[in-house]
């Protein structure tokens, strides 16, 4: 019991993560679109992040670390066969993060637009990458019997993983400019529902299209409800949006996200890394898993400190709720 419930619990840091760090990416992503030239505008799109971005990012390091903690063959085969798409992701994510911290100390126009390119392609690509890394996991990576992962790098560069890389960047892109819409007023919340209006439609078509690949290559009911859901979500978000209703069109892009991660590891389980072309080599959550006595340790620590981690981010949330304004109301 104990390996399935950090299974489950290794799923929801990743939902976690995908949700809350995916707006942080549609953010950064979409800054010369909705930030135009105006620098004051800037500004503001990014003061919606600035608070939560990197308490965000740790749901990152608590993924990666329960999954290192309680199945270290699960962690160590993934990365051995990603490991050059997993370094991209690392270092755009590190480019992200130097250029927002420098941003506000640049003292030239020169210096901000360099901050402004890390920015966007910190944001852009993580999302992009993440997609592909995930959904080839879903889709199963070449093994040798004692799970080596014998995969390059361009053979992850695979139809459905690509169609992966599509889907997620263009959710949390959407994710990203529903946010603004919520905490932002006057012409980049108009920018912003602009950027939605466009951006509905194919992040739509792309879902429909990776859902119904992926209940093909996976099969299972399970798999096809919680597909099924999250494209429901994602309606709901179009239809909140239309109604300009912000809160609940965030909700929709939220639960559309995490319904499409949760159906991900819906479809792995009993497997941690399915092996391609061979099922016997698979590696199942039991082969990864780490011993009965390491998982009951974590298993308190994870049920002591959780609820306190929630509530601070709850709290941190909360605090930074008022909506911001750019340059044609600063005045």
């Amino acid at each position: 019991m104990l390996e399935e419930f950090w299974f489950v619990l290794v799923a929801v840091l990743w939902v976690g993560f995908f949700v809350l760090e995916g707006f942080d990416f549609g953010v950064a992503a979409l800054l010369p679109v909705i930030g135009r030239n105006n620098e004051t505008d800037r500004r503001a799109v990014l003061g919606t992040i600035g608070p939560v971005w990197d308490a965000n990012e740790v749901w990152l390091l608590t993924a990666g670390g329960a999954m290192f903690a309680a199945f270290p063959e699960w962690y160590a085969s993934l990365f051995s066969g990603a490991y050059l798409a997993l370094f991209l992701i690392l270092v755009s994510l590190i480019v992200r993060g130097v250029s927002l911290e420098y941003r506000g100390k640049a003292t030239t126009a020169a210096g901000r637009a360099w901050c402004d390119r890390g920015i966007v392609v910190g944001g852009a690509l993580p999302a992009l990458l993440f997609g592909v890394a995930c959904t080839n996991m879903v889709r199963g990576l070449e093994m040798t019997p004692d799970h080596q992962v014998t995969s390059g790098f361009f053979d992850l560069l695979n139809p459905y993983a690509l169609l992966g890389g599509v889907t997620t960047a263009l959710l949390c892109v959407l994710h990203g400019a529903v946010f603004l819409s919520l905490k932002t007023r006057g012409e980049i919340r108009a920018r912003s529902r602009q950027v939605t209006r466009a951006l509905i439609p194919p992040a739509l078509a792309a879902l429909a299209g990776l859902a119904g690949w992926t209940v093909a290559l996976r099969g299972g009911v399970l798999v096809a409800v919680v597909s099924a859901l999250a494209l429901a979500a994602l309606g709901g978000a179009a239809a909140a949006w239309s109604n300009e209703r912000d809160g609940w069109a965030f909700a929709g892009t939220a639960g559309a996200i995490a319904l499409m991660v949760a159906s991900w590891f819906v479809a792995l389980y009993p497997n941690a890394l399915p092996a391609l072309g061979a099922p016997e080599n698979s590696l199942t959550i039991s082969d990864a898993a780490s011993g009965h006595y390491t998982l009951t340790i974590m298993t308190w620590v994870a049920v002591l400190f959780t609820p306190v981690v929630l509530g601070y981010q709850a709290w941190s949330y909360w605090v930074f709720r008022r909506r911001l304004v750019g340059s044609d109301e600063a005045g």
